[in-house]
């Protein structure tokens, strides 16, 4: 805990240094220069990968179809998560999860109505989150840590993972929650309100990550109502949030339930989890994969979060995905997609303040060095991980290159009307998102036996909704048998369209 004239020291410190003297002004040029590199290399990774067709309808398109319908004052439906229903009845996003604060990217859309507008957004907001962090870091180790940390946080695998899986919601945790511990750093806790009130914005589960923050603020004197209060809001709202809300739209509580070891419902899994403790043990290790995520998670920070009451805002997001048993959150666990970038900034936080825990408990001469080796090491950690995840890719020539069969979709695209809804190949979904309804391409069933009435098939890669290359074919072969008529077909891709959509 920091001493009264720390927190006297800290109360009267500018916070984001825009006034002429602050030392954020003074490094404004090197932080401002961090961001718009961070800014080109995300948009970078992002949209060479959307230029060469290797982006998919899961899930850029549902948020596109998302947020241009906030674009267009209306709500946000995505045909592609109504496609399970009837194919052409959109469902609410709300529905699936609580997510407003996609309202926010709607005005980009009147600019450029399209998933670009998404990836770039994205990009922009993870190397926005440079700022508040290098704040942050600045107060509380120095300037030179606040460069490490800084350059460590925009290298981190999460980051990069994340925006190579194309866009997701969490694209504005890194940066409110950078604010959050900027403004907990300042001594300002009710400025934190909005940024938390936003935080709860990006998704249901974020709730967890505000209860964890009060329970770590809970745990410093002088913070513990406003802790308490956190606490009953997130858990509240995580509640809300699930059982209300979500249902309202469409929605159901329990669809992305994952844990039908523990029980039913969550109260069934908050009994399981407090007397089972064997089992709670077991499950944080099965999959093996659960532990080697964490590992590169903490490891790059040395472990540094577990000495700071802060780690259990993120600590709790890990547990609740960790905790999972069902196959459905294999995502979860991994080191792919997009949930790591929900923890990363606050992990990186939490890292700060419990070096600055340490050092205060350690001898001088031990603690001067340790602020500047160990941000260090920690930028250099990552700089090591660049090769084996997403942004490795754009040191490799080949990774540039168009795949040869990207002109042939071009073309079969091209065949598609505007404004038609139609079934489409995972890659080619988000090439045609912004001037037709898309909708994954998948075989008739007994839940689903409306088809659209374009398809833009694809017989040479597997498609999620097939279980072979060969079911892919059989599906083609039955839409005609039905009528479809053939208007495309060209190295393996083929545009069906019904005999009422030809004419």
């Amino acid at each position: 805990m920091r001493s009264r004239a720390e927190d006297e020291s800290v109360r009267t410190e500018p916070s984001l240094g825009l006034s002429g003297g602050s030392p954020f002004f003074r490094h404004r040029v090197f932080v401002g220069l961090m961001v718009v590199v961070g800014a080109v290399v995300y948009g970078t990774l992002g949209l060479v990968k959307f230029y060469t067709f290797r982006v998919g309808v899961y899930d850029l398109v549902i948020f596109d179809q998302g947020v241009r319908g906030y674009a267009n004052f209306s709500e946000p439906l995505s045909y592609v998560k109504g496609n399970w229903e009837t194919p052409g009845v959109p469902f609410s996003l709300l529905g699936d999860h609580l997510s407003p604060i996609l309202v926010l990217l709607a005005p980009l859309y009147w600019i450029y109505d399209g998933p670009e507008t998404l990836i770039v957004a994205q990009a922009i907001l993870f190397s926005l989150a440079v700022v508040p962090l290098w704040t942050f870091v600045r107060r509380t180790l120095g300037v030179p840590a606040a460069y490490f940390v800084s350059v460590a946080y925009l290298l981190s695998w999460p980051i990069a993972e994340a925006v190579s899986f194309h866009f997701h919601e969490y694209a504005f945790v890194p940066l409110l929650t950078a604010l959050v511990f900027e403004r907990i750093s300042a001594g300002k806790l009710a400025q934190t309100i909005p940024f938390l009130a936003l935080v709860l914005a990006v998704k249901e589960d974020m709730g967890i990550f505000v209860a964890g923050l009060g329970v770590g603020l809970g745990l410093t004197r002088g913070r513990r109502l406003f802790g308490a209060t956190l606490f009953v809001c997130g858990a509240l709202y995580m509640y809300l949030a699930t059982h209300v809300v979500i249902p309202f739209f469409g929605g159901q509580a329990d669809r992305y339930w994952y844990y039908s070891f523990w029980g039913a419902d969550q109260s069934d899994a908050i009994v399981g989890v407090i007397t089972r403790p064997h089992d709670v043990v077991t499950t944080l290790f099965s999959p093996g994969v659960k532990a080697w995520t964490v590992l590169l998670l903490l490891g790059p920070l040395f472990f540094l979060c577990l000495a700071s009451p802060y780690m259990l805002a993120p600590g709790a997001v890990l547990l609740a995905r960790m905790l999972a048993t069902d196959p459905g959150a294999s995502g979860w666990w991994s080191t792919h997609y997009h949930y790591n970038s929900a923890v990363v900034m606050a992990l990186v936080c939490a890292a700060v303040d419990g070096l600055a825990r340490v050092r205060r408990r350690a001898r001088k001469e031990v603690s001067r060095p340790a602020t500047l080796y160990l941000p260090a090491g920690m930028a250099l950690m990552m700089v090591g991980t660049v090769p084996f995840f997403a942004l490795g890719n754009l040191f490799s020539p080949a990774w540039y290159r168009t795949p040869d069969r990207v002109p042939a979709a071009v073309a079969a695209l091209a065949t598609v009307p505007d404004g038609v809804l139609v079934e489409t190949a995972n890659s080619l979904g988000p090439q045609i998102s912004a001037r037709t309804h898309v909708v994954a391409w998948a075989a008739k069933t007994a839940e689903r036996p409306q088809r659209a009435p374009w398809v833009v098939a694809d017989l040479d890669e597997r498609q999620p909704h097939f279980a072979s290359v060969a079911d892919q074919a059989s599906d083609v072969a039955a839409l005609q048998k039905r009528g479809y008529r053939k208007v495309f077909s060209e190295k393996g891709y083929v545009v069906l369209c019904a005999p009422a959509a030809c004419r």
